[in-house]
């Protein structure tokens, strides 16, 4: 109990919310590297997704490659960056383990997403002499949209907590608040720092979830 005393006596100390240390600044740094990953991941994998999904060739190559590099750790993807030239970088090495490792779930729900729309929809779309352009933002993407979300949300919540990793190569977030818990072996301050992210992951979950929960209409409107 005197730890949880003591990490609520830290989490609510004005003291640790304030200044280039505080949890207000440690947070903004964790939600700006959160969502520049995530947005970059996105722009990588979403595109190729659909487009495999809506040729159906080669998306189950890209789909086992992807998940080939679940295997590699993200901490050793990111130890293996600082020793290349991209090391000298500042955040780059960082930002790009970060978004090797949301790829997986994006390229793998998007393509499946795809995969599942109804064949007689696409057919009957073909039929009204859509190109396959057309099928595809028309049709194909509203329909799998549901399940494109799905790897959003995955993807943004294994971000916030593995982009606490930043902390371990001079990065910001929250994960700053862990280390230097560690550093003068302060528990208190160490399960704050991982509660906080484990609600900010909470939070993500949450808000993702409940976007996920209104795409079906507005899929179904956008399909009619």
């Amino acid at each position: 109990m005197n730890v949880l005393t003591g990490s609520w006596s830290w989490l609510t100390s004005t003291a640790h919310w304030e200044g280039p240390d505080g949890i207000a600044h440690r947070l903004a740094q964790h939600l700006f590297l959160t969502v520049v990953c995530l947005a970059l991941s996105c722009a990588v994998a979403l595109p190729v997704a659909l487009v495999l999904g809506h040729l159906g060739k080669g998306g189950a190559l890209a789909v086992n490659l992807s998940n080939v590099g679940r295997a590699v750790p993200t901490f050793a993807v990111l130890v293996l960056l600082l020793l290349t030239p991209i090391g000298t970088y500042g955040q780059w090495p960082t930002i790009i383990a970060l978004v090797l490792f949301a790829i997986p779930p994006l390229l793998t729900n998007a393509y499946v997403g795809m995969r599942g729309v109804d064949h007689d929809v696409v057919r009957a779309a073909r039929g009204m002499g859509m190109t396959g352009a057309q099928q595809l933002r028309g049709v194909e993407l509203p329909l799998a949209l549901p399940m494109v979300l799905t790897g959003v949300r995955i993807a943004a919540v294994q971000l916030v907590a593995t982009a606490t990793l930043a902390a371990l190569v001079g990065g910001g977030g929250l994960g700053r608040i862990i280390t230097a818990g560690f550093s003068l072996a302060s528990t208190p301050e160490v399960v704050a720092g991982a509660v906080l992210v484990a609600v900010l992951a909470l939070l993500v979950e949450g808000a993702f979830a409940l976007v996920q929960r209104l795409s079906p209409h507005r899929a179904g409107d956008a399909a009619r």
